[in-house]
């Protein structure tokens, strides 16, 4: 266990303090909990990086913590109807699936090597930057409809590169 993997596990960690903020109805500290779930996932790939201690359990663990984090969050906000719950169905379906695709990858004897695209990496941000812009405008009482043009961004790009891992993972089952 390294540096990194350790600030991922911190990731998951914080997951259930932030249902229990929302849950709570505490939402300035919900959101102070979130961004710095999302800032851990910045900072355990930059630490890997620079000081060259990738591993392979990290390859796995920091894309779990995050389906993990952005799935609670996202199923959290439905629950208390503060997003959409079209939205919500399309981020935890593209995880279903794509968990389930490496899943079949895996024990068919495939080689699998998790390396997110850039598609994937632009999804994430778009999905953290839902919830953080929900829970700003939760915490601080603002009412806006600008949400809705985020709301179809993130569900397009969510699509777009579930359909690119499908595509992948089809490559490598020949």
């Amino acid at each position: 266990m390294n540096l990194p993997n350790s600030i991922t596990l911190v990731r998951v960690i914080l997951i259930p303090f932030f249902v229990d903020l929302m849950i709570y109805g505490y939402y300035r500290a919900a959101l102070l909990v979130f961004v710095a779930a999302c800032l851990t996932d910045a900072l355990d790939g930059l630490i890997a990086r620079l000081t060259n201690t990738k591993t392979e359990l990290g390859a796995f663990l920091d894309p779990m913590a995050d389906k993990l984090l952005i799935v609670s969050s996202f199923v959290t906000l439905a629950i208390l109807a503060k997003i959409p719950v079209w939205l919500v169905i399309i981020v935890v379906s593209r995880d279903i699936i794509l968990t389930l695709g490496s899943m079949v990858i895996y024990f068919t004897g495939h080689s699998l090597s998790i390396k997110p695209s850039m598609l994937g990496k632009t999804t994430t941000v778009l999905q953290f930057l839902v919830v953080t812009l929900t829970l700003v405008l939760i915490a601080y009482g603002i009412k806006s409809d600008y949400l809705r043009g985020v709301y179809w961004a993130t569900a397009g790009f969510t699509a777009a590169s579930g359909i690119q891992y499908v595509i992948r993972g089809m490559k490598i089952m020949g």
